[in-house]
């Protein structure tokens, strides 16, 4: 099994960034992912806290 490279709460904090008014493919260049990763991401993730995302990941 493939091993995530990236923790639930590395994923909310580059999240947050993009929030923040960051593009897309800055994150994905800054962090060494592809762009259409972010999305995804972001689907799953979006809007979520740190700790509601352990809470997920508990379930």
């Amino acid at each position: 099994m493939k091993r995530a490279r990236f923790t639930e709460e590395q994923i909310i904090g580059i999240l947050r960034e993009n929030e923040a008014g960051a593009k897309a493919g800055e994150l994905a260049r800054k962090h060494g992912v592809s762009e259409g990763t972010i999305y995804p991401w972001k689907a799953k993730f979006g809007g979520m806290s740190v700790w509601e995302a352990q809470r997920l990941r508990t379930l």
